[in-house]
């Protein structure tokens, strides 16, 4: 499995799929061809189909910007090897093409090429939760314990700036009032709910909490602004939500908190090796699906549990959204594409 490091990615909405990954490639692509006069890049399957409604190609344009890039859109076609396929093309000061580049839009804001190889090297020597906790077992450690094993030093520093970012997010988009983005004129709602909570019963204050910070960042990320990819855009509310809600209520300091965000971590990347965290692959199964594992992962841990009660609270979290579809609103697949 890769490092968290190409799990938890620091990005603007609203697509880990759709900007993100677009947004990396692009810069890939322009180091290596600093000389080009002229962009193209042909977006095709999903992509191509929800490309503007994610604004695809303005992530695209502002990347190479200031040199021209024309983005052309291929909605009936993909690429053999994944619905979010792009083909990155260079030109000379003579409209001569001297690159190109296939790469796919794997999820999560990653990224893999034309010849399956995924653009990071795997860091974890298991690949599924019975290696891992056969580990756990003859080892005695739990499962944070192998993301400071195998990862690289720095790894507690990065998970902090992860959650740094979490918290910004959910502040934000709290404390943010007026209408999203976009031609459904839908108006903010997690500063309301969050006052709303703060003037309910226990019960009612908790719950109203976690679901007011899961809105914050959801709203942030429909928005187009800064949030993690938890494991994706689309679902980046759920885990810092629950880290956030669990911290307050129960005053667990940031050591545990960021522990419990390396476990998740884990978890959304056996997902993501395994199967898949991209929406245009597998649905929003693969998104918020794992995003809810995750947080019972995190929760589970927090609260005392096993890597055996780990592993089961995140396949509960992911056994009841199996089967969930992406639903496109407002007629996005057919007339912004």
């Amino acid at each position: 499995m890769k490092s968290l490091k190409e799990l938890f990615k620091i990005g603007l909405g609203p697509s880990s799929s759709h900007t993100i990954g677009p947004s990396n490639a692009a810069t890939s692509f322009k180091e290596r061809t600093s000389q080009a006069t002229e962009y193209r890049v042909v977006l095709y399957g999903s992509l191509a189909a929800t490309g503007k409604g994610h604004l695809t190609d303005h992530v695209l344009k502002t990347i190479f910007n200031p040199v021209k890039c024309k983005v052309d859109w291929k909605k009936d076609e993909e690429l053999p090897l994944h619905p979010n396929g792009m083909i990155f093309e260079a030109y000379n000061n003579i409209g001569e093409k001297f690159e190109e580049w296939t790469v796919y839009s794997i999820g999560g804001g990653a990224l893999m090429d034309i010849n399956c190889a995924s653009t990071s090297d795997n860091v974890y020597p298991f690949n599924s939760m019975n290696e891992l906790l056969e580990m756990c077992e003859k080892n005695g450690n739990v499962i944070w314990n192998y993301v400071e094993i195998f990862e690289k030093n720095d790894i507690w520093e990065y998970l902090k700036e992860i959650l740094d970012t979490m918290k910004y997010s959910i502040e934000k988009g709290i404390n943010s009032e007026g209408v999203l983005p976009g031609d459904l004129k839908l108006r903010r709602k997690a500063s309301q709910y969050y006052i709303k909570s703060k003037n309910s019963n226990e019960l009612l204050e908790k719950t109203g909490t976690l679901f007011s910070y899961a809105l914050a960042i959801a709203e942030e990320n429909a928005s187009g602004n800064l949030i993690v990819t938890s494991p994706t855009c689309g679902s980046a509310g759920v885990l810092p939500a629950v880290l956030f809600s669990l911290k307050e209520f129960y005053d667990f300091d940031n050591k545990k908190i960021i522990r419990a965000l390396a476990t998740a971590g884990i978890i959304g990347n056996m997902v993501k090796a395994r199967a898949s965290i991209s929406g245009a692959e597998v649905g929003c199964q693969g998104e918020i699906g794992t995003a809810c594992a995750m947080a019972a992962a995190a929760t589970t841990q927090l609260l005392g549990g096993t890597p055996h009660q780990i592993e089961y609270a995140a396949e509960m979290g992911m056994e009841h959204h199996l089967g969930l579809t992406c639903d496109p609103i407002l007629g996005w697949f057919k007339y912004h594409a």
